[in-house]
């Protein structure tokens, strides 16, 4: 009995005071790559997977097991990672073709670790789907009819998925190496110094004296950090941590404080400038400049967030809730002092982009360098080392495991979409959507939005819209929206299943933080969040609504036309008003939505 309660024990990550190292390894090892210039790609990703072993294998293990199974697989999946790396010359030889025992062994080990690495780091659906593609790869040539195909020499297959810059080692898991890994690391700097604490100070002073402020104020200080956490989970609990306690004690019914921060949360994710990184990975698939995009992107969450707004002011004015005491806001220097904890770096990333004209994961690399100095300051301009280096250590550990989980996922992803290239699943896809659709467009944004949701409800926001727009986006496109739009309504919708049951992580964070059941927290969060789910159908009916650097002025009554939807919508879902009066809200809002002018 007390074997099975050792192996089964939760245990603390060994050798604890490595891992601020490991981190820093690497931290410095990304940052290296966009500082030295390029650096071949099966070099760079490989290395990339290599940093990511520990975390997911080691720092991660939950069990005895756990550790025992893991430390092997860090071995065996170090072994093939390095190999890739040091022999990437010669293997860019062979063109993808395994031609001895050796390789085909690192091979097979290489896939086994990336779907273990992934269902450690998020659980079984996502390896399971990428498992289902490898099985299709091999083997699709017996399946009859339109979705079999020719079949590949299994050395061939194997080859193009582990020692070219396809499969494992594709520009999906470039994206990861070199755009979301580095703003992953601006976030855990930026949360390790006073960035958070100035979010939520100028968050208080500009809501917290309005009418159900606590709500507001949760609002505005997600909007500013969920754009650089890129997880609406790790945002309820950095941001709720203040708001939610702020909410109860001001008489929010506990289901409402739960949801108005779950909601706020998830609009993290698609608020420039970062997005959750997904706007760099948005730049990476469809080739639009980063400033298109976030122009593109900003109106539609402005809206997102405004219709959360109204949402909190009418819940505020149906429950009576007012605004936060005056003794709880800060003052307008304390606000000046710590706004600057994360107006200097978004400044020099903001300005060295769009001034300076570097990329943006290099002007990310100089505003890492500003947030990193700034640790060693406190609120009061105090400067001290042991601040500054536990801070750091702080971030290190944060960014690493961060990165790794991330890593993990993407690289797994990238099997799907490399099998899915390789054999064309994709295509035969996108014209099933079509069929199915008969080439209608609604019909075709439905199950694309099906898809996106039940993809988004076992992986990651940004992941899940990959896999998705792969599948969907060309479809989409073949029937007259343009691939900037077709992503952004991918990604919207990928993000949905943050608020919506069975699978709803933020609502379930956010209901134990308040301690209040899951399901009214969602009910609420659903109502108060009603924006996520029109306002993507929104920008397929009024597509001029991300043209506002190009069309500003068929863009601005766009956004006013869908404002005014979505009032009179928050209006029918949260007002306590007669039936027949709610009712009419409703149908005036789809009305004015998705009706031209």
């Amino acid at each position: 009995m007390s074997t099975m309660v050792a192996d089964d024990a939760a245990v603390r990550p060994p050798m604890w005071f490595v891992w601020p190292v490991l981190g820093l390894l690497s931290i410095a090892f990304h940052l290296g790559l966009i500082f030295s210039g390029l650096v071949p790609a099966l070099v760079a990703r490989p290395l990339h997977m290599a940093l990511a072993l520990p975390w997911l294998f080691v720092f991660l293990a939950k069990t005895r097991t756990q550790l025992s199974t893991g430390w092997v697989l860090l071995i065996l999946g170090e072994i093939g990672c390095l190999y890739i790396a040091l022999n990437a010359e010669a293997l860019s030889d062979q063109y993808g073709f395994i031609d001895n025992g050796f390789q085909m062994a690192v091979a097979i080990t290489l896939l086994a670790i990336t779907l273990e690495m992934a269902r450690r780091a998020i659980g079984w659906p996502l390896p399971l789907v990428a498992l289902l593609c490898l099985a299709y790869g091999l083997f699709g040539q017996y399946v009859p009819g339109e979705y079999g195909h020719p079949g590949f020499p299994f050395a061939s297959f194997l080859g193009t998925m582990t020692i070219t810059e396809g499969g494992i080692w594709g520009s999906l898991t470039g994206v990861s190496v070199g755009i979301v890994s580095i703003f992953v690391i601006l976030g855990a700097v930026l949360n390790a110094g006073e960035a958070g604490q100035g979010f939520m100070n100028v968050a208080t002073l500009a809501a917290g004296r309005l009418r159900g402020g606590a709500g507001k104020v949760s609002v505005l200080s997600s909007a500013m950090f969920g754009s650089i956490s890129g997880s609406a989970s790790a945002n309820v609990a950095s941001t709720g941590a203040v708001t939610i306690p702020a909410m109860t004690r001001l008489g929010y019914p506990r289901a409402l404080a739960g949801a108005v921060e779950a909601v706020a949360s998830s609009g993290g994710q698609i608020m420039p400038p970062l997005m959750g990184a997904g706007a760099f990975v948005m730049v990476e698939l469809t080739g639009t400049p980063y400033a298109t995009i976030m122009a593109a992107a900003l109106p539609p969450a402005i809206l997102y967030f405004l219709t959360t707004w109204i949402g909190i002011d009418l819940f505020a004015r149906r429950y009576g809730l007012g605004a936060v005491d005056a003794a709880d806001r800060p003052s307008v220097r304390d606000v000046v002092i710590t706004s600057m904890f994360f107006a200097v770096p978004f400044g020099i990333l903001l300005e060295r982009m769009f001034v300076g004209g570097f990329t943006p994961q290099y002007a990310a690399c100089l505003a890492i360098l500003a947030a990193a100095l700034l640790l060693f300051v406190n609120v009061r301009g105090e400067v001290s080392l042991h601040r500054f280096v536990e801070r750091a250590g702080g971030a290190a550990v944060s960014a690493g495991q961060q990165i790794a989980v991330i890593g993990a996922i993407i690289i797994c992803a990238s099997i799907v979409i490399g099998v899915l290239g390789m054999t064309g699943l994709g295509v035969k896809v996108t014209s099933t959507i079509l069929s199915v659709a008969d080439d209608s467009l609604w019909p075709a944004l439905l199950l694309t939005a099906i898809a996106c949701i039940l993809l988004g409800m076992e992986v990651p926001t940004t992941e899940a819209y990959v896999i998705c727009v792969t599948i969907a986006g060309p479809a989409l496109e073949r029937l007259g929206i343009e691939p900037l739009l077709a992503h952004l309504f991918v990604f919207w919708f990928a993000l949905l299943s943050t608020i919506t049951p069975p699978v709803c992580g933020a609502v379930f964070i956010a209901a134990g933080m308040v301690g209040e059941n899951w399901l009214k927290v969602a009910g609420s969060a659903m109502r108060l969040g009603i924006g996520l789910y029109v306002i993507p159908l929104a920008m397929i009916a009024n597509p001029a609504i991300i043209h506002m650097a190009d069309r500003p002025a068929e863009a601005g009554l766009a956004f006013v036309k869908i404002a005014a939807a979505l009032w009179a919508l928050s209006l029918a879902f949260i007002w306590k008003g007669p039936v027949w009066m709610r009712l009419a809200a409703g149908l005036g809002g789809l009305t004015v939505c998705f009706v031209p002018l």
